[in-house]
């Protein structure tokens, strides 16, 4: 065990944990951060993304001693009172079934139209690629990122 500082939406927290421990569980089981979600455990399905550094990273294969800057997750995105704009999206296009893969869906979505607002179709399928849902909400996912991409451009 070794006692690690991270920032998480902004706040410097401090764990003691394994240095090689997944990011994930860092979150989930330490920080009681509940949007990431364990999918796969093999960063092929998206649930446990969040964002560092503006980047979208799989936390459930990223050991938390690896990660340098501010860890970002669904909790830092929005709020109830002023959602982001991809959050704001999702509800009015109504874009999650049962939910469990809407953090993957979100947060992916958010990196990539914080740096490419204008974000083609093609791009917008090209970084959802890897994102995992068995409900079937694919439509109505890609017309809520395209709305919020009008939104934030």
């Amino acid at each position: 065990m070794a006692k690690l500082s991270i920032t998480v939406n902004g706040a410097r927290r401090e764990v003691d944990v394994s240095p090689d421990t997944p990011l994930l569980y860092v979150l989930r089981d330490d920080l009681k951060i509940n949007g990431p979600k364990f999918g796969c455990g093999l960063a092929q399905c998206g649930a446990c993304t969040v964002i560092v550094n503006g980047a979208a990273v799989r936390s459930c294969v990223t050991p938390v001693n690896q990660v340098k800057g501010n860890v970002r997750t669904l909790e830092g995105i929005g709020t109830e009172k002023a959602p982001h704009p991809v959050q704001r999206a999702f509800i009015e296009e109504q874009a999650a079934a049962c939910g469990y893969c809407t953090n993957g869906w979100v947060m992916n979505a958010v990196a990539l139209l914080e740096k490419t607002p204008n974000a083609s179709e093609a791009q917008i399928r090209d970084r959802l690629s890897g994102v995992k849902c068995r409900c079937g909400t694919h439509m109505s996912i890609l017309r809520a990122i395209r709305k919020a991409g009008k939104t934030m451009a």
